[in-house]
């Protein structure tokens, strides 16, 4: 274990960067200057996560441990089949996304118990009899890995942001 100036926050999390002097690991709670201060675990985090942030959709999904990155390559075809020839994947918020007149459609991604879509609050207000039997919150639609969500409701999924997209554009 690696401690004082030479030590790394990569050494004891991760991620490049020097950890302050007096710093000691202690299964997984750190002492700072002898305050105790635990580190939070990673369940929320993205799975794509790695040395730092994915520079593109394609190491995003690589990065994604299996079974999740087989849902995420047909979820991410599928809603690049209804999505008009113009829009652009971007990794946007650390996660895959896709853009279209500059403004962001969807975006969709691994985490370490689900994947989720994110068509935006209002898409899901108008789905939400549709998507009864799946969590959801005011952005987001989770599913598990094993039980991804219907081709027919994620093409209607899309097909509404982008009216909506088209119809802001035209106010």
């Amino acid at each position: 274990m690696a401690t004082g100036h030479n030590a790394t926050r990569k050494d004891h999390v991760g991620t490049a960067g020097p950890i302050p002097c007096g710093t000691i690991e202690l299964n997984r709670t750190f002492l700072y200057h002898g305050r105790m201060k635990k580190v939070k675990s990673g369940s929320r985090s993205s799975a794509a996560k790695g040395n730092g942030p994915p520079k593109n959709v394609d190491e995003y999904v690589a990065a994604v441990p299996q079974p999740a990155r087989s849902t995420l390559i047909k979820m991410r075809a599928l809603i690049r089949s209804t999505v008009p020839p113009e829009a652009t994947e971007a990794i946007s918020y650390g996660i895959p996304a896709l853009k279209y007149k500059k403004g962001t459609l969807v975006w969709f991604a691994a985490f370490s118990n689900h994947c989720s879509l994110f068509p935006t609050a209002s898409v899901i207000e108008v789905f939400k009899s549709e998507l009864k039997g799946f969590t959801s919150s005011k952005g987001t639609i989770h599913f598990p890995t094993d039980k991804p969500l219907p081709i027919a409701l994620i093409k209607k999924l899309v097909k509404a942001r982008i009216a909506q997209t088209e119809n802001k554009k035209r106010r």
